[in-house]
């Protein structure tokens, strides 16, 4: 199930609107909202872990020895600002047992069940809660996602920014009354203060100052075929060992220039991908 991005500025035009403008976009009380993880999607159909086209997850045999025969959905998550380190854990053919001791799947949706979401949402914790290991002790990697009903605009913008302030990525909308889809709905919504987008590097610039003789900037190219350069966010072993050309990296932006150009272009992470 895929989620249709609703911007910020949306929100707060609303946020900050008549009662009519704030229900044209959506009632926040027939939704049910949880924290958007930085993690990596998994489906468990029974047996194994899959990534979001099919590929296996190769995890630890204990990592999923006590899951459910239901297939679930949710993300391998360790928590906020870990992605990379999730990245090479989760591609790694060899899974690393004390590697894995870090990764949670959080449970977000039951694929197979035929009831609206808000029904799935208390199937599920009940599922989740039932699991036990072989001391008949809960599994702490095994978790749902927990989904919060709040009862206006103003509640979901403050906890919006509280979460990214604290360097979440931002909240996901479901809709109590949504069946589960494979493909996009737009009764799902992703809900970000920021923009995030992928691009090619193409070539370096070498830094000044105290980045003298390091990589200063990066040029990137689009999937449109803009170019421009990313020049923040990155740490001194980056700037000393920069992403090689060639390769993707993900970015976060703020609007664009009249120029069309992302504003604020600030480097995350390189984009290595479970799936490539």
């Amino acid at each position: 199930m895929l989620a249709k991005s609703l911007p910020s500025e949306q929100l707060n035009a609303a946020y900050y609107s008549d009662d009519n403008q704030i229900h044209d976009i959506f009632t926040v009380t027939d939704y049910l909202v949880s924290e958007k993880l930085d993690g990596i999607r998994a489906y468990w159909n029974g047996q194994q872990l899959l990534t979001k086209t099919g590929n296996i997850i190769h995890a630890p045999t204990w990592f999923y020895a006590n899951f459910p025969s239901t297939p679930l959905d949710g993300e391998l998550w360790i928590e906020r600002g870990q992605f990379q380190a999730l990245t090479r854990i989760v591609l790694d053919n060899e899974p690393d047992d004390l590697a894995w001791k870090n990764v949670n799947y959080m449970v977000f949706d039951l694929p197979h069940s035929s009831a609206p979401f808000s029904d799935r949402y208390h199937q599920l914790q009940v599922l989740i809660e039932q699991q036990r290991d072989q001391n008949n002790q809960p599994l702490k990697h095994l978790q749902w996602v927990e989904h919060k009903s709040l009862d206006n605009l103003a509640i979901l913008v403050q906890w919006l920014d509280i979460i990214s302030s604290h360097d979440g990525e931002g909240l996901m909308l479901h809709h109590k009354s949504n069946n589960y889809t494979s493909g996009r709905t737009e009764h799902l919504l992703k809900l970000k203060n920021h923009h995030d987008a992928e691009a090619i590097i193409i070539g370096y610039e070498e830094g000044n100052g105290k980045y003298q003789g390091m990589m200063g900037s990066v040029w990137v190219k689009t999937a449109t075929n803009n170019t421009f350069k990313i020049g923040s966010g990155f740490n001194d072993q980056q700037r000393q060992t920069p992403p090689a050309i060639g390769s993707t990296i993900q970015y976060r932006y703020n609007g664009y220039t009249d120029r069309g150009i992302p504003r604020f272009a600030r480097f995350i992470r390189v984009r290595n991908n479970p799936d490539s």
